[in-house]
């Protein structure tokens, strides 16, 4: 997981300077030396996940260059039991906006949201009935139905495959759409591509159970090469680069598609990264923060919802890969992007955001 990314070593640089440091006594945005505090807590991924951990903090270093009244910092939380204490703790510290990243604290963000109903929270990948809480979520269902669509036009194989961390809507929702993005295609192409590692009727498939060991990913991974798959796509989290190492190390026997935030410019693994499924939680985050820092009110109903046609989610460049894509499977890619944007093709998933 330690590894060097832009992203990644400026929110260690930034975040170990401010980790656990109170805020300034007045955090209120306003003339002179008055501050506004925007304070992160991560899940258990942290914030060198490669992944929506790190893409949050990079909207607070955003949201900070827009607005240099805007103080930043975050705490990573080692487990789930920490939720609740690192939220409570910058509601002590009297931050004015606290973000909690991932579905899996919905449940603490709400709880300490109800008992503080006058402080701004915001939340990544979720939506809890608190009206002080900012949601901010993503249909990444339909950029995984562009990946789906790409992997199956890629495989020499036949197959391709899929794994999850856990099997909660934020993970399972990319699954839905690439295995949909797999049936469009063969639909289209006459043809039988498989998919491994995920069921979309049953909503049974293959999963880490965590979102940071590289070995367990490599171990799921493993077992979807065996059953053929040539292209896998991780949605695990850090556990998800013990499957882009071991793929880059295969020397091509098989390639990847990463999620979140662009692999190739947050992991060292891009020779075997074809594309990324990405949520754009770095605009999403610099938006809301920077308008409250501005003292717009941040309504709780819609709140944010990212999705292709307001690039809030999306496919990555293919970077080393961009010359064996063909041309006319790129062209059907954002021939796809175009109508799913117009709702002429209709991407769906139970796990997609109300």
């Amino acid at each position: 997981m330690r590894i060097a990314s832009a992203v990644a070593v400026g929110g260690l640089v930034l975040g170990a300077a401010a980790c656990g440091e109170a805020p300034e006594e007045n955090n209120n945005a306003g003339s002179g030396d008055k501050k506004y505090s925007a304070c992160m807590v991560t899940d258990v991924g942290g914030i060198d996940d490669k992944s929506f951990n790190t893409s949050a903090w990079k909207g607070l270093e955003e949201a900070k260059k827009a607005n240099d009244k805007i103080d930043i910092k975050y705490v990573a939380s080692k487990a789930e039991a920490d939720y609740e204490v690192n939220l409570t703790q910058y509601v002590n510290q009297k931050c004015d906006f606290i973000l909690a990243v991932g579905g899996l604290m919905g449940d603490a963000t709400s709880k300490i949201a109800k008992a503080n109903p006058n402080q701004q929270f915001g939340i990544v990948d979720a939506k809890v009935p608190e009206t002080n809480v900012y949601p901010m979520q993503f249909d990444t269902a339909q950029a995984g139905f562009l990946a789906g669509y790409l992997a199956a036009g890629m495989t020499k194989s036949g197959t391709v495959g899929t794994y999850g961390g856990l099997p909660i809507p934020p993970v399972t929702i990319f699954m839905d759409g690439y295995a949909d993005g797999v049936a469009h295609y063969n639909k289209t192409k006459s043809k039988t591509v498989k998919v491994v590692g995920w069921d979309k009727a049953a909503q049974k498939g293959s999963f880490t159970n965590d979102f940071v060991k590289q070995d367990e990913g490599k171990k799921v991974s493993d077992a979807l090469v065996a059953q053929g798959a040539d292209i896998i796509m991780p949605v695990a989290g850090g556990a998800g680069l013990g499957t882009t190492g071991a793929a880059k190390a295969s020397g091509g026997k098989y390639n990847t598609i990463w999620v979140d935030v662009d692999g190739c410019e947050s992991t060292q693994d891009c020779a075997a990264i074809i594309t990324t499924v990405e949520k754009n939680i770095p605009d999403a985050v610099k938006e809301a923060v920077v308008k409250a820092a501005n003292g717009e009110k941040l309504s709780a109903t819609p709140g944010y919802l990212g999705n292709l046609s307001n690039n809030g989610v999306g496919l990555a460049p293919y970077h080393e890969f961009d010359g064996k894509v063909p041309a006319e499977l790129k062209a059907e890619i954002d021939k796809l992007k175009a109508d799913i944007s117009a709702g002429t093709v209709t991407v769906t998933s139970a796990a997609q955001p109300k």
